[in-house]
């Protein structure tokens, strides 16, 4: 489990008044299947020779991309990008507008974030790309209506949210790591998909532990959930689909730093996934016997 405290963008401790609690509610609320870069600690990203890249949105900002003369005959209350529906298969998500929302008062930027995430099944598929702190905005009006969202809290959110993100990568890389020492090919980020309402069984086997012995095991219900399905590149030379779960969770501040935690592992549905967790849990154990 990663522990991650969050930080501004300059990589210095976060004060109480940029992450407060509002901001941290509204990210957890629209936390499930959206996924941005980090533009976080910069320092720590660059010593893994990450570098933050920007795409400016081709998308007009002042005119509605869809034909209207197509929607005469139903009633809509803001311009649709996209037909009701339409999901993106990569993760299962509507595709995002980059248009201010209806009685939207500040200007948000949309320009967009390439992360450190390798994208699709080749190096010509490039990186995964993050939504705009506009975009961002709009899918948490999407899923919870624009009732108390702080616009000027909307950057802060997506730097947090961005976080969160390259980490459970970096632990999905640790994972993976046997495996790429074998080959000297990275793995990379197949597809996702977020599954707030689908308790994973080790979260539940906790909550069921933290009923019997909760002076040692009592602890909060994630707050959400992700499947991740990672390339993992085989000696054969082909890529073996992995999928992850990665478990999110609020832990107790840090002074005036709020911190989550992230579960990632590999999903227990094959024996090799089964066999990686258990080297992980009982590596430490053994390497002490053996007195490594």
């Amino acid at each position: 489990m990663g522990w991650f405290w969050i930080t501004e963008k300059d990589g210095s401790t976060a004060s109480a008044a940029a992450t407060d609690a509002m901001p941290v509610a509204k990210l957890k609320q629209s936390f499930t299947g959206l996924f941005w870069s980090s533009p976080v600690d910069k320092d720590a990203l660059f010593s893994q020779g990450i570098e933050e890249k920007r795409l400016n949105t081709t998308e007009p900002i002042s005119k509605c991309p869809v034909d209207h003369t197509k929607l005469m005959s139903r009633k809509v209350s803001q311009c649709p990008v996209h037909e009701k529906g339409s999901l993106n298969p990569d993760n299962n998500m509507p595709e995002l507008s980059s248009l201010k929302v209806p009685g939207q008062k500040l200007d948000l930027p949309t320009e967009r974030t390439i992360s450190s995430i390798p994208k699709g099944n080749s190096d010509t598929s490039g990186h995964w790309e993050y939504p705009s702190p506009q975009q961002m905005l709009n899918a948490m009006v999407r899923k919870t209506g624009p009732a108390g969202i702080p616009e000027d809290a909307v950057e802060s959110m997506v730097d947090v949210h961005n976080f969160l993100n390259e980490g459970v990568w970096r632990e999905v890389l640790e994972w993976e790591k046997p495996y790429t020492d074998r080959v000297n090919v990275m793995p990379r980020l197949l597809k996702f998909t977020g599954r707030p309402e689908d308790l994973s069984p080790r979260a539940a086997f906790l909550q069921l532990l933290g009923k019997v012995y909760p002076s040692r095991f009592a602890g909060p219900l994630p707050f959400d959930r992700h499947d991740w399905m990672v390339l993992r590149m085989t000696p054969s030379g082909n890529w073996q689909e992995v999928r992850y779960v990665i478990d999110f969770y609020e832990a107790p501040d840090d002074g005036d730093k709020p911190v989550f935690s992230v579960d990632v592992r590999p999903a227990a549905d094959s024996l090799g996934n089964v066999m990686d967790r258990l080297k992980r849990s009982a590596g430490p154990l053994y390497d002490k016997a053996m007195g490594k």
